[in-house]
């Protein structure tokens, strides 16, 4: 990679010179149009040819899907939402969409009243979801969404659905040479709204300009080392914004092939135990996982000329434990590169350059153009490698919410993005996380708000207080678990308890998967609930599972404290056990979780 100064010392349209996202689309394909863009893999038979599409085929078809949405709509904008799983459609109603006019890409797996309220904040008139489908159920949540969204004038069904027209279709009746929108778009031209997860209430929007998203994935591109002869593999969900921007359009802009694997993704079993068999045919040169993947693909076999073609790993989503990066790049010679990103800023914040060597526990550099730092309390720029909390300026921050009465404490009025994230900046300018200032739990990538299950718990009688935090999962990254004081006398089950949550959580995610009872919920000494504390007991039960599903319980014990700077995990060896048999079953046991942890013999005293 360029080094930033010299990069950052040239005109910014040096940089960018691209208007807008279909401007940049369109001159990819109008210098590589022979290129392979996409390839979808069908199924986990790797026999089964994919389908393909040439960067020509591809532009043709977005100019298609824009057109369509024109049509459809004549004398409005198209406002599109989409609920649709990582499958070439997705691409072409995404990037044909921001074409036409504005995307909303909706995660398929929230209940039917959340995306009803999604898609009517968002004010979609024309809805592209997967019709029936085997594999994966979306259309029984998407099929009578315009009896609860007057505005929602179309839906459109990927596959075909009774009484609904079907995408494909549709498309091949458009022209695919011209495009037909009557409006020419504009740099700072909105393109996109992305929902963050876990929202309660009012949903909310991250509004997306043009020139944020390809900020974002140029600066990726640069960042990756990103060439037109790149092949990456992005098993992303595409209404998040790491598979359409950090892993999505930033491949596209550089002319690279974008490799999607069935329409489960990296839920598809099938396809994760032949991972390295299709990393192999596809020459692979890029992969893509969140560190629960990571610890996967550890446990996989396969052979070394298997991944040859393979330059690196990127990750982000959620903290990267170092021991996970190290034995990665131990066991399989591949690189190991870090993302820090938000939904705010079109998914990138920062990101470890290709070309530079791995620096444990950092998120890499902030995008050229762009500046993170860490600030005190009163809001004044710490030292270097001082904590406070993260904030991010430049071309890839957005404009704030649909709603600007969500944007106090995140969107600053001289256009600083508040991160919520607690860190430091080093003096090379890397950027570290060591902790959320937010209570957001984040499961598999997927954020979820806390207030969403507590609230729900707070509605039985019988309970006093509630508070729910992440416990740490080996896949998962985090799931939620919930604690509750009960009221004098009361006598509830934590099975009707459970059962009484679930029914009033909107989000499937979102489900406690454990609930407990205690005398009281710590508080600080303003009354407010200590989170810290409660996170010590989440991964404290975690840990004491794993140490007897290990076999270690009788020889190791275990403690978990507050570091200041995040968790900090003690593994307390008792005399006259194997000490080195222990440590490495014990390292073994954390590479997937993201805890910092250290192990020591236990010392008898008197």
């Amino acid at each position: 990679m360029k080094d930033v100064d010299a990069v950052e010392a040239q005109p910014y349209v040096s940089f960018m010179p691209y208007r807008h996202v279909y401007d940049a689309l369109k001159a990819v394909a109008d210098r590589y149009p022979t290129r392979r863009a996409l390839t979808y893999i069908q199924d986990a038979n790797t026999a089964t040819p994919p389908k393909i599409w040439s960067y020509a085929e591809l532009l043709a078809d977005i100019r298609r899907a824009a057109n369509l949405f024109s049509a459809l709509v004549p004398g409005q904008q198209p406002r599109v939402a989409m609920l649709l799983p990582a499958i070439p459609e997705a691409h072409l109603t995404l990037w044909g969409a921001e074409t036409a006019g504005v995307v909303c890409p909706i995660n398929y797996l929230l209940d039917t009243e959340h995306i009803a309220e999604l898609v009517r904040v968002s004010g979609a008139n024309i809805l592209v979801a997967l019709g029936p489908n085997d594999e994966l159920d979306i259309w029984s949540r998407a099929s009578d969404l315009k009896a609860h969204c007057p505005q929602l004038l179309h839906v459109l069904a990927v596959g075909g659905a009774r009484d609904h027209p079907d995408f494909e279709q549709a498309l091949r009746a458009m022209p695919g040479d011209v495009l037909t929108c009557s409006e020419e778009i504009k740099v700072d031209q909105l393109a996109a709204l992305f929902h963050t997860g876990g929202t309660t209430g009012a949903p909310k929007l991250a509004q997306h300009l043009h020139s944020n998203q390809l900020h974002a994935a140029w600066g990726a591109v640069q960042m990756y080392d990103l060439k037109e002869s790149d092949v990456i593999l992005n098993g992303f969900p595409m209404f998040h914004v790491a598979g359409a921007f950090v892993y999505g359009l930033s491949a596209l802009l550089s002319g690279a092939e974008i490799v999607i694997p069935t329409l489960l993704g990296m839920r598809n079993t099938a396809f994760v135990q032949r991972y390295w068999d299709f990393v192999e045919r596809h020459r692979v040169t890029f992969l893509s996982a969140v560190p629960t993947v990571i610890a996967t693909l550890l446990g996989l076999g396969g052979k070394d000329d298997q991944r040859i073609s393979v330059r690196a790993l990127f990750t982000g989503g959620s903290p990267l434990p170092s021991e996970l990066a190290t034995a990665f790049e131990k066991k399989y010679s591949i690189p190991v590169r870090n993302i820090l990103g938000m939904t705010e800023c079109a998914g990138v914040v920062s990101i470890e350059p290709f070309k530079a060597p791995r620096t444990p526990g950092s998120c890499g550099l902030p995008l050229p153009f762009s500046k993170v730092k860490a600030v005190d309390s009163n809001g004044e720029e710490c030292p270097a490698d001082t904590t406070g909390i993260l904030r991010l300026k430049g071309p890839n921050v957005g404009p704030g919410y649909t709603d600007p009465r969500r944007n106090t404490g995140t969107f600053t009025h001289d256009g600083w993005l508040i991160t919520g994230d607690i860190g430091h900046v080093d003096a090379e300018g890397r950027v570290f996380v060591t902790g959320r200032a937010k209570d957001v739990i984040i499961r598999g990538g997927h954020n979820i708000d806390p207030q969403m299950i507590e609230e729900a718990l707070l509605q039985h009688p019988d309970v006093l207080m509630a508070a729910a935090v992440g416990a740490p999962d080996e896949y998962a990254g985090e799931l939620p678990v919930a604690y509750v004081s009960l009221r004098p006398e009361a006598n509830v089950s934590l099975e009707v308890l459970s059962e009484f949550a679930s029914e009033r959580i909107t989000e499937r995610p979102a489900y406690p998967k454990r609930i407990e009872v205690l005398s009281s919920i710590p508080l600080t000494a303003i009354g407010k609930v200590y989170k810290p504390h409660l996170r010590m007991l989440a991964t404290q039960h975690v840990l004491t599972q794993r140490l007897t599903k290990a076999g270690l319980i009788d020889r190791v014990d275990v403690s978990v404290e507050d570091s200041g700077r995040g968790l900090m995990v003690s593994f307390y060896i008792r005399p006259n056990s194997n000490d080195s048999t222990a440590e490495a079953t014990i390292k073994e046991m954390m590479n997937p979780f993201a805890l910092s942890y250290q192990v020591k013999p236990r010392i008898n005293r008197g």
